[in-house]
């Protein structure tokens, strides 16, 4: 079920009125709603994954139970190691059964072996990266004995399927959420308006900002070879702010409507093309996720202590392997390569964190802004492209083909339409995130006023016809 939907625009208020009209203070009635709703929200896809993610659900409450009864650290390993095995096993097989498959016919291929091999039409179940990882970190942390587990699997199965963030994050932590669903949830009418207004503005970055780029984005990524130089670069301009409006609004979408049921979840991106230099960069997007490699990859194998082979080993694994969760393709790895290779140089030179404080947007800052949006704007056409192949293709076109045209931006009174709208919706985006920065915000704040503004934007400027999925689904 997509948020931009008629279905989503029906079931929302649906259950919202049963959650707190006929359910009020049921505590445990509600948590079965929100429980029954989650498992609609996703069977809306394909039922049949549901199993799937039961499955996960079980599985890791029952190991997280076994965990707080056994002492001998040798089973707990085993119970740890059955729980990343199971997760992990399902994730790969779903996920990465075919690439697999396939890098290994070409790799002997290349050496003049032809072998005779089939992949299987494996549907990726939408959403799978997402929940796995939330489910891994209550057992990693069970295991750890950061938290003590639940001990009720109606708590534990609300919480790993929860509908707002399920199907593309923010990937939660048990330490979190988990503890929101024990305890009463009171209406609060100013906490449950700024959800209502977060959720306007990720439909205006999604609906206006994404879907109208993704009209100039697929034109000039499909045919890369028929457009100017210039065209090309704007190409990858439009699909850096096509994905960060299109993930950074499905985030904000699901924390306000997660606000609307009384629930907090974590700031999952905070202006990150105001960054100054790729580590701040990775400090403001998709935070759930860098945070999450962060404590459970980075630090156990060392993060920053040891030498500095140590720490050129541990980052290079950390963005290689985030590029590869983010799917079965080389172009992500060599996405997650690219970054390694423009986070390293901070590293060695201990500069890493020297945009930790201070005002992002003085003058002084502005090159470093623009340089870093630059690069990131560059590694962004690996992730779009379909092959490793054709994004160097792009990007040698794109930096030697010496033209200068607007065709494609400008050739029917259509595309016209759709360059106006873009422009006037990035200079709106921005301007909203200037201030934001501004005054210290973790996101952008409307009040009344604003959100009627932002309303009419969406209204008359969205895309609501064929509604397209949101790019992170196939993650």
């Amino acid at each position: 079920m997509l948020f931009n939907s008629l279905p989503f625009l029906i079931f929302l208020p649906t259950v919202f009125i049963l959650y707190w009209f006929v359910l009020k203070g049921q505590h445990l009635a509600q948590n079965v709603l929100l429980l029954l709703a989650s498992y609609i929200f996703y069977g809306w896809w394909d039922y049949r994954f549901l199993a799937l993610i039961a499955a996960s659900t079980l599985v890791d409450y029952g190991i997280g139970l076994a965990l707080s009864k056994e002492k001998k650290n040798k089973n707990r390993k085993l119970l740890l190691t059955a729980s990343l095995v199971f997760n992990l096993g399902l994730l790969g097989f779903f996920k990465y059964y075919n690439f697999f498959v396939d890098s290994w016919v070409n790799a002997w291929a290349s050496a003049g072996v032809t072998l005779e091999t089939s992949t299987l039409n494996i549907i990726l179940p939408v959403g799978i990266s997402f929940y796995t990882f939330q489910t891994l970190s209550y057992t990693i942390d069970v295991y750890k004995r950061k938290l003590e587990p639940t001990t009720s699997l109606l708590r534990f199965a609300t919480y790993v399927s929860f509908f707002p963030q399920l199907v593309a994050g923010p990937i939660e932590r048990a330490t979190h959420l988990l503890p929101q669903f024990k305890i009463p949830r009171v209406f609060k009418s100013e906490f449950a308006v700024s959800g209502f207004y977060l959720i306007i503005w990720g439909l205006f970055k999604k609906v206006v900002i994404a879907d109208n780029c993704a009209f100039f984005v697929t034109q000039i990524f499909d045919a890369p070879g028929g457009h100017s130089s210039l065209e090309l670069l704007l190409g990858g301009v439009l699909f850096g702010f096509q994905i960060y409006g299109d993930f950074s609004g499905y985030s904000d979408i699901a924390i306000g409507v997660a606000r609307l049921f009384g629930f907090s979840l974590m700031t999952n991106f905070k202006f990150p093309y105001f960054s100054r230099d790729i580590a701040e960069f990775w400090r403001r997007w998709h935070i759930s996720l860098s945070t999450w490699f962060r404590d459970y990859l980075y630090i156990p194998l060392g993060g920053s202590r040891g030498n500095k082979w140590v720490q050129i080993r541990n980052v290079s694994i950390v963005f290689l392997v985030s590029g590869f969760w983010h799917g079965a393709n080389w172009t992500f790895i060599v996405w997650g390569g690219i970054h390694a290779l423009l986070f390293l140089p901070l590293l060695l030179l201990e500069r890493n964190r020297n945009n930790m404080e201070g005002d992002p947007l003085s003058i002084r800052k502005l090159p470093s802004i623009l340089g870093t949006f630059f690069v990131v704007t560059v590694a962004w056409i690996f992730f779009r492209a379909d092959s490793v192949g054709i994004a160097f293709d792009y990007i040698v076109q794109m930096f030697t083909n010496y033209t200068a045209s607007f065709d494609v931006f400008l050739k029917t009174s259509k595309a016209l339409l759709f360059s106006c709208i873009i422009v006037m919706s990035i200079a709106v985006l921005l301007c909203f995130e200037y201030f934001s920065i501004r005054k210290n915000r973790n996101e952008v704040k409307l009040n009344r006023l604003s959100a009627v503004f932002i309303a009419l934007l969406i209204l008359f400027m969205g895309v609501f016809k064929n509604p397209a999925d949101f790019i992170y689904f196939q993650f």
